[in-house]
C-alpha cells in the first residue's frame, strides 16, 4: 500500500501539484536506506534536494561601497542637454533673423532699382509739361 501511495504522489510530484507536507513524505521515503528497485532512480535526486537545503556558504563577502557614477552622468547629460537646446534655439532664430534681414534688403534693393526707374519717367513727364505750358503760353 505505502509503495502504490509513493507512486501516485511521485505522479503529482511531476505533474508539479504535490503540497509541501506530500514533498517531506517523498523525501523521507527516498532518505531511508530500502527504496523499490523501480524508484532507485529517483533516490539521487530527493538525497541531492535535501543536502542543498543544507548547505551554507560560509566565506565572508567583502561589501564595497560602489560609487553611484549614473547618477552623475545622467545629471550632466541633462544639463548639456539643455544647453545645447537654449543656445541651439539661439543660434536657430539668429540664423531666422539673419535670412529675414538678407531677404528684406534684397526688397529693399529690388525695390529702390525700381523706384529708379518711375523717377526717370517722372523726369520725362515733367519736360513734356514744360513743352505743354510753352505752347499753351506761345497761343
Amino acid at each position: 500500500m505505502e509503495l502504490d501511495n509513493i507512486e501516485k504522489l511521485l505522479e503529482k510530484y511531476f505533474e508539479a501539484t504535490t503540497t509541501v507536507a506530500e514533498e517531506k513524505i517523498l523525501q523521507a521515503y527516498f532518505s531511508q536506506e530500502s527504496v523499490a528497485t523501480h524508484l532507485e532512480q529517483y533516490k539521487p535526486m530527493f538525497n541531492y534536494f535535501s543536502n542543498a537545503k543544507e548547505e551554507r556558504y560560509t566565506k565572508q563577502v567583502p561589501l564595497k561601497p560602489r560609487k553611484n557614477y549614473y547618477k552623475w552622468i545622467s545629471v550632466a547629460a541633462v544639463a548639456v542637454l539643455t544647453f545645447g537646446i537654449y543656445f541651439g534655439n539661439q543660434y536657430q532664430e539668429q540664423r531666422q533673423a539673419e535670412y529675414a534681414y538678407q531677404e528684406t534688403k534684397k526688397a529693399f534693393e529690388l525695390l529702390a532699382e525700381n523706384f529708379g526707374k518711375g523717377t526717370e519717367k517722372v523726369a520725362y513727364l515733367q519736360e513734356f509739361e514744360v513743352a505743354k505750358q510753352k505752347i499753351y503760353n506761345n497761343k
